[in-house]
């Protein structure tokens, strides 16, 4: 038998089931010991200092018994600080994103995706290098700075040197005072080398959803194909570190196995990265199970509600409190809403789940990934949290001024990132709202930002800021970060 360790390369040991099980009878032992959860909270909740706040996160276990705890006055307390720490780290910032799909064939047997091989009715779509330019483009004209490009696994079609080959197309290309400034990485687990190619091209974040950490669970959904290997797959992270990626993302597909299992794989998984690299995930997903070509979500028995995963949310926030946290359009508007206060910092918006989507006038569904919830423009996603009282960030400075890795952990854990993220938010929104926003959008924008300049604590920060801020309004000047 496995033995738990953290710091074990072996999946076995640092996802280990029987430690899950353990922390599981354990959590539902102490939910109602209300004071025991009561310490955990206190733990969890963020300690202001000079230079800002400090959070000390919680174990696997702890933050397993605040998932367990069904009071609704204990809820309450848990959402109320995944709200402080939320603000405490990211303030009232959301970055905005999209995601790019380059090709859907795909050799694996997945269940719970239409991209499976034994589709045979499902456009099949692989885009050439003038495509991905025109729909690099029409990102560009939407407004995007960041996208996650998104590939099925297919050593033919979708071979590393065509991934490579469309990051290098969508860095080049220039149009009007449109560029892509970060383009993070979502493709299928790969080798130390390949790993170590896609960071030479300059990737942001490398993200890889586990999908499920019940191994057995695994093994079935994923029936045929490469990704199979649940070892190499859930080892993945460490050989993109080993690579030199310093920021990776992480999630489960949540849905497809019990929640509360999934979260204490999700949370080991941010502990063994912490363990072993020195730093945890940059970022955690919050994907559900959603209707597609040839899925039903309710094939799959172990869907949750809107208020379990709202609790999830905030758990995980008060867990791994500096990660960024992402949610994308397979939710609705209100569901969205609800948890940008619960933990989120990252969003997608204007997004489309099909090959070539962007390019078509209609929204395409023949060869979508998964049905889009939230299916307004971006910049009605914009208004909307504004309206909201976010600030959307179309930021890409910390990957471009090498904060990345244990770099930007420890500015962020020491407060120090809040100097750089405000401004630079302010005026990426300013960069926004000249180039791409309607008119009602900034005016809005623009009172937003004479707001939120005021909170700008350092008065030099503040003063660069607004002139950067002025010559981005008067002039075709662009890309000033601190």
């Amino acid at each position: 038998m496995a033995v738990y360790d953290p710091a074990s390369l072996k999946a076995e040991e640092f996802i280990n089931h029987e430690e899950i099980l353990e922390t599981l009878e354990y959590a539902e032992r102490n939910k109602d010991n209300k004071p025991l959860i009561l310490e955990i909270l206190e733990k969890a909740r963020p300690v202001k200092n000079d230079r800002g706040c400090t959070c000390r996160g919680l174990s696997h276990r702890e933050a397993s018994l605040l998932l367990a705890a069904s009071d609704p006055e204990i809820r309450q307390k848990i959402y109320s600080i995944a709200e402080e720490i939320k603000q405490a780290f990211y303030g009232n910032r959301i970055v905005m994103f999209a995601p790019l799909y380059l090709s859907n064939y795909c050799v694996n047997g997945c269940l719970y995706c239409p991209y499976h091989l034994k589709n045979k009715h499902i456009l099949r779509k692989k885009l050439s290098q003038e495509e991905i330019r025109q729909e690099v483009i029409a990102l560009q004209n939407m407004g995007h700075k960041r996208l996650a490009i998104e590939a099925g696994e297919d050593p033919v079609n979708n071979p590393i040197e065509y991934i490579l080959d469309s990051i290098k197309t969508i860095y080049s290309v220039h149009h009007k005072n449109g560029d892509i400034r970060r383009v993070n990485v979502n493709i299928a687990a790969t080798t130390v080398e390949n790993y170590r190619k896609l960071k030479d091209a300059g990737i942001g974040t490398y993200i890889l959803f586990q999908e499920t950490y019940h191994k057995e669970s695994y093994l079935k959904l994923h029936p045929t194909g490469p990704k199979h290997d649940y070892d190499y797959h859930t080892e993945a992270m460490d050989r993109a570190m080993e690579g030199g990626i310093d920021d990776v993302g992480l999630g489960v597909l949540f849905g497809l196995e019990l929640y509360k299992y999934e979260f204490v794989g999700l949370i080991m998984h941010a502990e063994h990265l912490e363990a072993v690299h020195g730093v945890g995930p940059h970022t955690i997903s919050v994907p559900r199970v959603k209707k597609a070509d040839d899925i039903d979500p309710d094939d799959f028995d172990n869907g949750i509600s809107d208020e379990t995963f709202a609790h999830i949310t905030a758990c995980i926030r008060l867990a791994v409190p500096y990660t960024g946290m992402i949610i994308s359009t397979r939710e609705n508007r209100a569901v969205r809403e609800r948890l940008l206060r619960l933990g989120i910092s990252q969003i997608s918006g204007g997004s489309r789940t099909s090959v070539g989507g962007y390019t078509e006038e209609e929204r395409p569904h023949d060869t979508e990934q998964f049905d889009v919830s939230d299916q307004r423009s971006l910049d009605e996603v914009v208004s909307w949290l504004m309206d909201n009282d976010h600030i959307p960030s179309f930021c890409t400075a910390c990957y471009r001024e090498g904060r990345t890795g244990d770099r930007f952990m420890a500015l962020c854990k020491n407060g120090q990132i809040l100097n750089c993220c405000h401004p630079n938010a302010l005026m990426t929104l300013a960069e926004y709202l000249e180039d791409y926003a309607s008119i009602d959008t900034k005016k809005k924008g623009y009172e937003m930002i004479e707001r939120e300049l005021k909170n700008i604590p350092n008065e030099k920060t503040r003063a660069i800021a607004k002139s950067h801020i002025e010559d981005i309004r008067t002039s075709n000047r662009r890309d000033f970060r601190f």
